[in-house]
């Protein structure tokens, strides 16, 4: 899906925890990426202890609990991401897991490889539909996210993540 490279990279910075690095980038991406002005206003005028506060409240302390894709799916789907992540020439070095939603962001970002996402569709969508559920602005996050994404055609198996080209 080409020219959604900024969405992607702006969403991935939306997904982390919002400590000074968001922060000082909220004025670019509130800029670079209309499609997120629901969550960017609201970050811009919410308080930055209630912003973490209500991050930690929805992701957990480092967004483990609630931003992994490969969730429930065993150890195969990180594996075969980080494979994924060096046929492109890029080596996963952070301590967050390969299936980390904010890393397959970004990496959809600078390759524009969006087989990580569509394979892990199902999985996007059972969070879109929690944090609406929740009332949280990140939803709009992942309703920007989803609305990129060629629709789902009946009988379609998504793989949890896939191969290597």
């Amino acid at each position: 899906m080409p020219g959604f490279e900024v969405l992607y990279q702006a969403a991935a910075l939306c997904l982390t925890y919002p400590g000074d690095d968001f922060l000082a980038r909220l004025p670019l991406l509130r800029e670079a990426a209309p499609q997120l002005r629901e969550f960017t206003d609201h970050a811009a005028v919410t308080a930055p202890a209630e912003l973490a506060a209500h991050y930690v409240r929805v992701f957990g302390e480092d967004g483990e609990d609630g931003l992994r894709l490969g969730r429930g799916r065993g150890a195969a789907a990180p594996a075969r991401l980080s494979d994924l992540y060096r046929a492109h020439g890029l080596e996963f070095t952070g301590e967050e897991r390969p299936d980390f939603l904010p890393a397959v962001l970004e990496f959809t970002a600078r390759t524009g490889n969006t087989d990580p996402l569509t394979g892990h569709r199902d999985a996007l969508e059972q969070l879109r539909a929690r944090l609406t559920g929740l009332g949280t602005p990140y939803a709009c996050v992942l309703d920007a996210v989803c609305a990129t994404l060629p629709p789902a055609l009946p009988g379609d198996l998504t793989d949890p993540v896939p191969q290597p080209r």
